[in-house]
């Protein structure tokens, strides 16, 4: 029989009754199919040890159109590595109305607050179309971050050239962003 089954959930719990697909292993082993890393720039390079590490906590998804993967203001637990399809991400001013900000598409991250240990969302993130995408909690990456030095410091490295692209930023000041957050807890970032 296929190594993997599905199971159902509920992606966003207010507004979107989109079900999305996550792959589960039957067994103890988590080796993940190697295509969806090895379609990303993101997972190069990486050793095989690394890879069965990273495997372990970014869960394959895939999402439909109009899937609220989160609102903002929502608590930040998940990052969000798009493979093929593309997000939407918006911010709605406490005085205003919601203002489109960037649509992120393969190789494009959202949800960093959820890696900088920001208690909620800055902004909101809606599939466009069919998504699929890596899911990775916050609270994972902190621990794959503080129990696998190696490991947690090519991600954090990976992850900070990612956001500094998107927020032109310096690559340094990214990562000393990300490693407070990643150590303390809790960082203050808007992710627009």
């Amino acid at each position: 029989g296929d190594f993997y089954h599905s199971i159902e959930d509920i992606c966003h719990y207010k507004n979107s009754p989109a079900m999305v697909t996550f792959y589960i292993p039957h067994q103890e082993e988590l080796i993940m199919p190697g295509d969806y890393y090895e379609q990303l720039p993101f997972f190069a390079d990486f050793t095989p040890e690394q890879m069965a590490l990273i495997q372990q906590i970014f869960i394959p998804c895939d999402c439909y159109a109009d899937t609220v993967l989160f609102d903002q203001g929502d608590p930040a637990e998940h990052l969000f590595l798009i493979i093929v399809g593309e997000v939407a991400v918006r911010y709605r001013p406490d005085d205003g109305a919601e203002i489109p900000v960037a649509r992120i598409t393969a190789g494009g991250i959202v949800g960093w607050s959820a890696a900088l240990g920001n208690p909620r969302y800055t902004s909101a993130a809606v599939c466009t179309g069919y998504t699929q995408m890596l899911r990775v909690s916050g609270r994972d990456l902190r621990s794959l971050y503080n129990d696998n030095a190696d490991t947690g410091i090519l991600i954090l490295e990976r992850l900070a050239e990612v956001i500094a692209d998107r927020l032109d930023e310096t690559h340094d000041h990214v990562v000393d962003l990300l490693k407070q957050g990643f150590l303390n807890g809790s960082l203050r970032v808007k992710e627009i």
